[in-house]
């Protein structure tokens, strides 16, 4: 059964969402999905807060302060990407994980190529670590 989109929080949200081209707006959709279905199962996270950060879409754990923000975009060398904080330890520690599975840009983000599945559960993994970080 397939569950059906979340709303968006805000206007400017969807807007920004559908403001996306259509190869790179399905695979930022299945980020946030994922977004959302992980905090689902973070009962420590708590409410996550979807709103716009420098343009792009951001998710943050306003109630519980327990993670740092994750954000979706497009980076320059195109495709889509998953941004975190450049200063926390989240993409050092994925990618000593992952080193080979991705395509990391330093510590800030991770770019995925249009048209090429996601690796959901390992990606799950590092959403779980972000909505937790400041829990460590």
């Amino acid at each position: 059964m397939v569950t059906p989109p979340r709303p968006f929080a805000s206007t400017a949200v969807a807007e920004r969402f559908d403001g996306f081209p259509p190869d790179t707006r399905a695979g930022l959709l299945e980020l946030r999905d994922l977004i959302f279905e992980t905090a689902d199962d973070l009962p420590a996270a708590g409410r996550i807060e979807e709103t716009l950060k420098w343009g792009q879409p951001a998710y943050l754990t306003p109630d519980s302060r327990s993670g740092t923000t994750i954000r979706l975009g497009i980076p320059k060398t195109g495709g889509f990407a998953l941004y975190v904080h450049c200063q926390t330890t989240l993409l050092s520690e994925f990618q000593s994980l992952f080193p080979d599975k991705f395509k990391y840009e330093g510590n800030r983000a991770i770019h995925f190529t249009p048209g090429q599945p996601l690796p959901f559960e390992k990606l799950r993994l590092l959403i779980k670590n972000a909505l937790t970080y400041h829990l460590k």
